[in-house]
């Protein structure tokens, strides 16, 4: 299952574009092959193709993942293709007045998986990658890096699941089933992880990175993160809403570093790190 199989991009069209890798449909529809930029590290494309298989084996619903392949320069994996599917932010792009409605889902989805048992025999612990990341990379000022020490320190253990991606382009529809997508950082810890993804492109994302990633707007993305976190946390009380926002801060702060790394724009973490700063009072 884990040998690596070299696929002819000739039986296959490219049909998406994402941060970290190319998407292509085979032409005889039953599949969809993900292959990552070049720089991306082999050992991380078969990390996340492995766990993808830990989170379909758990009954997580996810296309299921069938090998890991190559087109002789990328690795990646193989997917199920579900026909007629659309991303969350797809559905808003297309028919923005549903952006309540699929904001709701987000969220009810979102609190579903947040209740789930990890498996953590098998799935990383996030806040330990956190520090191991912050221990071992000579990209990070030194100090902002014992800043966000100082913060890990902090935060509690939890044994439950996360997607380590969260945002609304990872969780795709064909009208029948929802599903999650994208989910090579599916580990477990405490749910600010995957909150502080969602705040951060809601809040901290310019309008061409929001418009490649998910054909939004920053306007249509924050107003979606109003309708999501008040359903999340189960209240519209704005001091508990606000009290939400300013805990998630310091996570965004220590996770934006570590995703940059991860998209291979390390050249970013200086510049990244200074603006982030602020959040981490």
């Amino acid at each position: 299952m884990n040998d690596v199989k070299r696929i002819n991009l000739d039986d296959y069209i490219q049909t998406g574009e994402g941060g970290t890798a190319l998407t292509y449909t085979s032409k005889d529809g039953k599949t969809l092959a993900k292959l990552y930029n070049l720089g991306f590290e082999a050992d991380r494309a078969k990390e996340e193709f492995l766990t993808a298989q830990i989170v379909f084996e758990m009954g997580i619903p996810t296309p299921e993942p069938y090998r890991l392949v190559t087109d002789g320069e990328r690795l990646g994996g193989e997917y199920e293709l579900i026909k007629g599917k659309r991303s969350f932010a797809r559905i808003i792009s297309q028919e923005p007045e549903r952006l309540e409605e699929i904001s709701l889902e987000f969220a009810r989805m979102t609190k579903e998986l947040h209740a789930v048992k990890a498996d953590t025999l098998r799935m990383h612990s996030f806040k330990q990658m956190m520090v191991h990341f912050y221990q071992e990379s000579e990209l990070i000022p030194n100090d902002y890096r014992q800043r966000v020490l100082d913060f890990l320190e902090k935060v509690p253990e939890s044994e439950y699941c996360m997607h380590g991606d969260l945002q609304v382009g990872n969780i795709i529809s064909d009208g029948q089933r929802n599903m999650w997508i994208d989910v090579g950082l599916f580990s477990y810890g405490v749910p600010e992880w995957d909150l502080g993804t969602v705040y951060e492109f809601s809040h901290m994302t310019n309008a061409k990175m929001t418009d490649f990633l998910f054909h939004l707007t920053p306007e249509t993305l924050a107003a979606q993160w109003d309708i999501f976190l008040p359903a999340y946390l189960g209240t519209t009380d704005p001091q508990r809403i606000e009290e939400a926002n300013r805990r998630i801060h310091p996570f965004v702060a220590t996770k934006v570093p570590f995703m940059l790394t991860i998209a291979n724009r390390a050249d970013l973490i200086l510049k990244t790190t200074q603006r982030l700063e602020k959040l981490l009072d």
